[in-house]
């Protein structure tokens, strides 16, 4: 399904005493890289929050297969999984800038109605824009 690839810096402060990306900071990887594929099919997250939808994460899974190191340059593909309805799913692969697999990720995610806090179908102007 529809794919995009962001990029991302490493920063020495992402990283431990073993000189790797601490674990923790993958969940904001693919967050920087989920907002950027929205912003790329012409969605806006802060305007679905305005418009009262919020999507918080239900399930993370994470592969490491090699290390990510400070000054790494990342290249996170994401991809939608399938059409989404009350659930959006998601998966990733992260690159290092010499192009070797170093992760691979899924995120599962809700469309909530932030007034009720309860959750919805994905609304039909999102499923428009993802060509459903």
């Amino acid at each position: 399904m529809k794919s995009h690839f962001t990029y991302v810096k490493v920063r020495y402060a992402e990283t431990d005493q073993m000189g790797v990306v601490y674990h923790g900071n993958y969940a904001q990887y693919l967050e920087i890289a989920r907002i950027d594929w929205l912003d790329a099919i012409g969605i806006s997250y802060r305007k679905m929050e305005e418009e009262g939808v919020m999507l918080p994460v239900y399930e993370l899974n994470l592969k490491f297969k090699k290390s990510a190191k400070f000054d790494d340059e990342l290249k996170i593909e994401t991809r939608l999984k399938k059409k989404p309805g009350v659930r959006i799913e998601f998966e990733y692969e992260i690159f290092n800038q010499h192009g070797e697999l170093l992760t691979e990720a899924e995120t599962t995610l809700i469309f909530v109605d932030m007034e009720k806090n309860k959750p919805i179908k994905c609304p039909q102007h999102i499923l428009e824009k993802l060509g459903f």
